[in-house]
């Protein structure tokens, strides 16, 4: 099958150590903003994956007030922490975009944990890409086309990967299958760590 244009797959873009600082970083990150489990809109059904953010805005959902983006931490009530410096450069070497990201998405992924086709959509802002690293555990991720239906591509990702979508495949259907236990030593008692850069206002 053919991935839609604007897709890219940077394999083995963070070596080793470049993980081992960034993982540092993440860590700081979780210390001001802990990891917590997010539930699914109406149904109040817990996600398989915890999650927090950094950056201006973060992206959220509950029961009560569904998928959307808020300045707070829903559990402390404080501002998200800033997207560390390294996450930035990541960005503006792997986009041509000319306006930083606003949110960062961490997603912790035990083994078990999996993230159904999706859309990332809640973002005024659609034209600008989405940039994803992985950490730790290896994962299968499946990309698709702009309906639920179309024909999915699988890539097991890797520790140090980064993906991007942007132009036509930025609302491409896309998700994690499963976690491959035990395929990385990076992450202290094992898992993965996915961060996900988007722009989600229009610029001025």
């Amino acid at each position: 099958m053919t991935i839609l244009q604007g897709f890219s797959y940077h394999a083995a873009y963070l070596d080793r150590q470049q993980q081992l600082h960034l993982w540092a970083a993440v860590r700081a990150v979780v210390a001001e903003a802990p990891f917590y489990t997010p539930t699914m809109p109406r149904s109040g059904k817990p996600l398989s994956v915890r999650m927090t953010n950094c950056g201006s805005l973060g992206w959220m959902t509950d029961r009560t007030g569904g998928y959307r983006y808020q300045a707070t931490h829903p559990i402390t009530n404080l501002p998200w922490p800033a997207i560390p410096e390294q996450l930035l450069s990541i960005w503006r070497d792997v986009t041509d975009c000319q306006v930083l990201p606003e949110a960062c998405l961490v997603n912790h992924y035990a083994p078990g944990s999996r993230l159904g086709s999706h859309v990332d959509a809640d973002e005024a802002d659609t034209t600008a890409p989405v940039v994803s690293i992985s950490l730790g555990d290896d994962a299968v991720f499946h990309v698709g086309g702009l309906r639920r239906s179309d024909a999915k591509h699988r890539i097991t990702l890797h520790s140090g990967d980064v993906v991007v979508l942007g132009g036509a495949s930025r609302l491409a259907y896309h998700g994690v299958d499963r976690i491959l236990p035990g395929t990385s030593d990076l992450i202290e008692g094992g898992g993965r760590i996915n961060l996900t850069m988007r722009r989600v206002t229009l610029p001025a």
